[in-house]
């Protein structure tokens, strides 16, 4: 506890910014991982709908949410090769 009363004034505010910046640099990390992941798509609300939900959609909603439900599961194939392709290569 000494440390710090030795310390003279306004030292707080340099470790305030240290910490603002460690957390503006997290932010940016996550911001860049999710856009890489593609984490941002507006459609996927349409994902929580399936056959039953037909007649409670007018029927453009319905086929956009199937054209989402198909991209979406076209891009889980691909993540999961590339994924699978990584694990093979890290094996040899």
């Amino acid at each position: 506890m000494q440390f710090f009363e030795s310390l003279g004034d306004g030292w707080t505010i340099y470790l305030w910014l240290i910490i603002g910046a460690m957390i503006i640099a997290a932010c940016i990390y996550w911001i860049r991982w999710a856009a890489k992941n593609e984490q941002f798509d507006e459609d996927i609300k349409y994902l929580v709908f399936d056959e039953g939900d037909k007649d409670k959609m007018s029927p453009e909603e319905f086929a956009k949410s199937r054209e989402v439900l198909a991209t979406q599961e076209q891009s889980r194939v691909r993540v999961l090769r590339l994924q699978e392709e990584e694990h093979n290569q890290r094996q040899k």
